[in-house]
């Protein structure tokens, strides 16, 4: 009786494991023929140690020695973004007090300004005045090489789409704040239908549930459900099937995660295509703090040089040139 039923265990195991081996092995696809975009996180920047990195930490105060003229949302940083092969320039937005949008990372100002306080607690003039590149320092505050440089620099997001017309975005909405969802779909429903078609809006909690009901026509990707998303294919991702948190978001797969990952790389994006997420592929996660981009050449030799899917980078300007080679 033990032994038929050992038996009738390991012919089980041996069918769902053939199952997802044929559901989810590359080998039995067609290859991917399809570059991956690339996404460039904040634009071109200066990037910064992450060594004992915490949520609050500011990274203004640890960038390493300067290799290009570059700040983080700006102008001239998406500029040479795109320039630099970007297919998408992914930036962060506050609403200001008197019902502007502005183009900055942080939630506070003390941190890359002579400001203090809340960002979304000031008038657009205010945020114009101030100097962005004031906190950069690569020598503990010896220097500070950017002070000086940014007075002026932080855009509006109306400015920032009136000078890329033709180019696509990632916004990120970073509150909880319905206010802020509504505002923010009045914008882009105030664009041209073939402008809108360019942005997408990524976030969690009330106010990206707010933007979507107020642009239902935009492409909306909800995060809240993201490590539930991780954990479901994981569990699931074996037979094919799409967890519900993994449908129309963006599903992030650290490098040195994504050959564990079912169906990774052109079995998955097909499968998450199909219900409007898009993979992402991100630098390796070693257990810092935030996100971390593919931003060398030795992690960028670890994915596969096409899939339909994106990288994600805080240096464009290294892996741009890159993978236009391939």
């Amino acid at each position: 009786m033990l032994r038929r039923a050992l038996e009738i265990t390991a012919v089980a195991f041996i069918a769902v494991a053939a199952t997802a081996f044929i559901v989810n092995t590359d080998l039995l696809a067609p290859p991917s023929t399809t570059r991956p975009l690339l996404i460039a996180h904040r634009g071109l920047g200066q990037t910064f140690s992450r060594e004992g990195l915490q949520n609050d930490t500011c990274t203004a105060e640890r960038i390493f020695p300067p290799e290009h003229p570059y700040l983080e949302n700006t102008i001239a940083g998406f500029e040479a973004a795109f320039a630099a092969g970007a297919d998408i320039v992914e930036f962060d937005v506050h609403p200001t007090t008197d019902g502007h949008f502005v183009v900055f990372h942080d939630w506070t100002l003390d941190c890359r300004t002579e400001g203090s306080g809340d960002t979304r607690k000031h008038s657009l003039a205010e945020l114009k005045a101030l100097d962005i590149g004031y906190g950069y320092t690569a020598d503990g505050g010896k220097t500070f090489p950017f002070r000086g440089k940014g007075v002026g620099l932080m855009p509006t997001l109306d400015e920032v789409l009136q000078a890329f017309p033709h180019r696509r975005f990632l916004i990120n909405i970073k509150s909880n704040d319905e206010a802020e969802g509504r505002l923010l779909a009045a914008r882009v429903n105030a664009l041209p239908p073939d402008r809108q078609k360019d942005i997408m809006v990524y976030g969690g909690g009330t106010a990206i549930d707010a933007f979507k009901a107020e642009s239902p026509q935009t492409v909306v990707l909800g995060t809240d459900g993201a490590v539930r998303c991780f954990v479901s294919h994981a569990l699931l991702g074996w037979s094919g099937y799409v967890p519900q948190d993994c449908r129309q978001t963006l599903f992030m797969v650290p490098a040195n995660f994504a050959p564990f990952v079912w169906g990774y790389p052109d079995r998955l994006a097909a499968r998450l295509k199909s219900y409007g997420t898009m993979l992402v592929t991100l630098g390796d996660n070693e257990g810092k703090a935030s996100t971390t981009g593919v931003d060398t050449a030795e992690t960028l030799a670890k994915l596969p040089s096409r899939f339909d899917g994106a990288i994600w980078t805080d240096r464009i300007d290294r892996i741009g040139p890159l993978v236009r080679k391939n």
